[in-house]
Protein backbone atom coordinates (compact mmCIF):
# COMPACT_ATOMS: atom_id res chain seq x y z
CA UNK A 1 0.00 0.00 0.00
CA UNK A 2 2.59 2.32 0.84
CA UNK A 3 4.00 1.61 -2.56
CA UNK A 4 0.89 2.49 -4.31
CA UNK A 5 0.40 5.96 -2.58
CA UNK A 6 4.06 6.53 -3.23
CA UNK A 7 3.93 5.79 -6.74
CA UNK A 8 0.89 7.87 -6.94
CA UNK A 9 2.56 10.66 -5.42
CA UNK A 10 5.43 10.71 -7.66
CA UNK A 11 2.89 10.59 -10.01
CA UNK A 12 0.78 13.34 -9.47
CA UNK A 13 4.31 15.70 -9.10
CA UNK A 14 5.46 14.45 -12.38
CA UNK A 15 1.99 15.30 -14.30
CA UNK A 16 2.06 18.80 -12.18
CA UNK A 17 5.76 19.37 -12.91
CA UNK A 18 5.09 18.65 -16.99
CA UNK A 19 1.50 21.05 -16.80
CA UNK A 20 3.98 23.89 -15.31
CA UNK A 21 6.43 23.31 -17.50
CA UNK A 22 3.91 23.29 -20.79
CA UNK A 23 2.44 26.20 -19.24
CA UNK A 24 6.14 27.96 -18.76
CA UNK A 25 6.60 26.75 -22.47
CA UNK A 26 3.32 28.40 -24.13
CA UNK A 27 3.71 31.82 -22.38
CA UNK A 28 7.34 31.86 -23.66
CA UNK A 29 5.59 30.91 -27.32
CA UNK A 30 3.20 33.91 -26.90
CA UNK A 31 6.08 36.40 -25.74
CA UNK A 32 8.20 35.25 -29.00
CA UNK A 33 4.74 35.77 -31.11
CA UNK A 34 4.15 39.03 -29.30
CA UNK A 35 7.53 40.17 -30.07
CA UNK A 36 7.35 38.91 -33.78
CA UNK A 37 4.60 40.90 -33.97
CA UNK A 38 5.89 44.23 -33.19
CA UNK A 39 9.05 43.51 -35.52
CA UNK A 40 6.17 42.87 -37.94
CA UNK A 41 4.73 46.20 -37.37
CA UNK A 42 7.70 48.09 -37.36
CA UNK A 43 9.28 46.28 -40.31
CA UNK A 44 6.23 46.90 -42.56
CA UNK A 45 6.93 48.95 -45.66
CA UNK A 46 5.40 50.53 -48.59
CA UNK A 47 6.62 49.41 -51.86
CA UNK A 48 7.64 51.82 -55.06
CA UNK A 49 8.83 50.15 -57.86
CA UNK A 50 10.10 46.56 -58.71
CA UNK A 51 9.44 44.46 -54.87
CA UNK A 52 12.69 44.88 -53.14
CA UNK A 53 13.28 43.34 -49.77
CA UNK A 54 15.04 44.95 -46.48
CA UNK A 55 17.86 42.15 -46.31
CA UNK A 56 21.43 42.81 -47.08
CA UNK A 57 21.05 47.28 -46.89
CA UNK A 58 24.20 49.51 -46.56
CA UNK A 59 24.29 52.03 -44.31
CA UNK A 60 24.39 56.01 -45.53
CA UNK A 61 28.31 55.73 -44.44
CA UNK A 62 28.91 52.52 -46.24
CA UNK A 63 27.36 53.89 -49.41
CA UNK A 64 29.00 57.27 -50.01
CA UNK A 65 32.33 55.20 -48.99
CA UNK A 66 31.32 53.16 -52.54
CA UNK A 67 30.41 57.02 -54.15
CA UNK A 68 34.31 58.19 -53.23
CA UNK A 69 35.82 55.44 -54.34
CA UNK A 70 34.08 55.73 -57.69
CA UNK A 71 34.95 57.89 -60.96
CA UNK A 72 32.36 58.71 -63.91
CA UNK A 73 31.36 56.26 -65.88
CA UNK A 74 31.53 53.62 -62.66
CA UNK A 75 28.72 51.58 -61.70
CA UNK A 76 27.75 49.50 -58.75
CA UNK A 77 24.35 47.57 -58.15
CA UNK A 78 23.52 48.32 -54.27
CA UNK A 79 20.66 48.59 -52.22
CA UNK A 80 20.83 51.42 -49.27
CA UNK A 81 18.71 53.24 -46.27
CA UNK A 82 19.31 56.82 -46.11
CA UNK A 83 17.18 59.79 -45.02
CA UNK A 84 15.54 62.35 -47.43
CA UNK A 85 16.52 65.84 -47.35
CA UNK A 86 14.53 66.94 -50.00
CA UNK A 87 12.00 65.20 -53.19
CA UNK A 88 10.65 67.13 -56.33
CA UNK A 89 7.88 69.06 -55.53
CA UNK A 90 6.46 68.79 -59.12
CA UNK A 91 5.75 65.01 -59.85
CA UNK A 92 8.28 63.51 -56.51
CA UNK A 93 10.12 61.97 -59.83
CA UNK A 94 13.30 62.61 -57.95
CA UNK A 95 14.92 62.51 -54.53
CA UNK A 96 18.07 63.87 -52.66
CA UNK A 97 19.11 61.06 -49.59
CA UNK A 98 21.67 62.07 -46.94
CA UNK A 99 24.88 60.25 -47.04
CA UNK A 100 26.37 62.10 -44.46
CA UNK A 101 28.75 65.31 -44.50
CA UNK A 102 26.34 67.28 -46.18
CA UNK A 103 26.70 65.28 -49.42
CA UNK A 104 23.60 63.51 -51.00
CA UNK A 105 22.79 61.00 -53.51
CA UNK A 106 20.52 62.12 -56.41
CA UNK A 107 17.93 59.27 -56.75
CA UNK A 108 16.04 58.68 -60.13
CA UNK A 109 13.77 56.24 -61.00
CA UNK A 110 13.83 54.03 -63.47
CA UNK A 111 12.63 54.30 -66.57
CA UNK A 112 10.37 57.24 -64.90
CA UNK A 113 8.51 53.86 -64.13
CA UNK A 114 7.24 55.40 -60.32
CA UNK A 115 7.10 58.41 -58.43
CA UNK A 116 7.43 58.89 -54.55
CA UNK A 117 5.39 61.62 -52.35
CA UNK A 118 6.31 65.01 -52.57
CA UNK A 119 5.98 65.30 -48.56
CA UNK A 120 8.62 62.57 -47.27
CA UNK A 121 11.59 64.77 -46.65
CA UNK A 122 13.33 63.94 -43.07
CA UNK A 123 11.81 60.24 -43.54
CA UNK A 124 14.32 57.68 -43.95
CA UNK A 125 14.30 54.76 -47.38
CA UNK A 126 15.63 52.04 -48.52
CA UNK A 127 16.82 52.26 -52.42
CA UNK A 128 18.08 49.25 -54.27
CA UNK A 129 19.27 50.07 -58.00
CA UNK A 130 22.54 51.28 -59.65
CA UNK A 131 24.86 54.05 -58.22
CA UNK A 132 27.04 55.81 -60.51
CA UNK A 133 29.11 59.62 -60.59
CA UNK A 134 28.47 62.16 -63.30
CA UNK A 135 29.18 65.23 -64.44
CA UNK A 136 26.00 67.60 -64.11
CA UNK A 137 25.14 69.93 -66.41
CA UNK A 138 24.86 73.52 -65.50
CA UNK A 139 21.34 73.11 -67.20
CA UNK A 140 20.48 70.15 -65.51
CA UNK A 141 20.95 72.08 -62.71
CA UNK A 142 19.20 74.88 -63.03
CA UNK A 143 16.41 72.12 -63.59
CA UNK A 144 16.27 70.25 -60.63
CA UNK A 145 16.94 73.37 -58.68
CA UNK A 146 13.74 75.06 -60.13
CA UNK A 147 11.93 71.49 -59.45
CA UNK A 148 12.84 71.97 -55.78
CA UNK A 149 11.07 75.60 -55.45
CA UNK A 150 14.87 77.48 -55.50
CA UNK A 151 14.56 81.19 -55.88
CA UNK A 152 15.28 82.43 -59.53
CA UNK A 153 18.76 84.69 -57.30
CA UNK A 154 19.23 80.96 -56.34
CA UNK A 155 18.97 79.21 -59.48
CA UNK A 156 20.52 81.82 -61.28
CA UNK A 157 23.71 81.45 -58.99
CA UNK A 158 24.26 78.00 -60.69
CA UNK A 159 27.17 78.47 -63.40
CA UNK A 160 29.53 75.61 -62.97
CA UNK A 161 28.61 72.05 -63.32
CA UNK A 162 28.73 69.58 -60.55
CA UNK A 163 30.34 65.69 -59.90
CA UNK A 164 27.17 64.46 -58.49
CA UNK A 165 26.92 60.81 -57.04
CA UNK A 166 23.81 59.35 -58.70
CA UNK A 167 21.22 56.41 -58.25
CA UNK A 168 18.81 55.23 -60.70
CA UNK A 169 16.40 52.87 -58.30
CA UNK A 170 14.21 50.34 -59.42
CA UNK A 171 12.81 50.00 -56.13
CA UNK A 172 11.82 51.81 -52.72
CA UNK A 173 10.99 50.78 -49.79
CA UNK A 174 9.25 53.78 -47.79
CA UNK A 175 8.80 52.69 -43.48
CA UNK A 176 4.43 52.48 -43.19
CA UNK A 177 5.02 54.41 -40.21
CA UNK A 178 6.86 57.28 -42.13
CA UNK A 179 3.70 57.34 -44.71
CA UNK A 180 2.10 60.03 -45.13
CA UNK A 181 -1.39 61.10 -45.30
Amino acid sequence: MKNVVFILTLLFMAVGCNENNKKDAAEKEMTTVDAASETSKEMAYQSFGEKINDQNVLTAAEMKEKFEAMEVGDTVEVKFRSKVNSVCQKKGCWMRLDIGDKDEAFVKFKDYGFFMPKDIATDEVIVAGKAYVEKTSVEDLKHFAKDAGKTEKEIAAITDPELTYAFVSHGVLLPETAEKQ
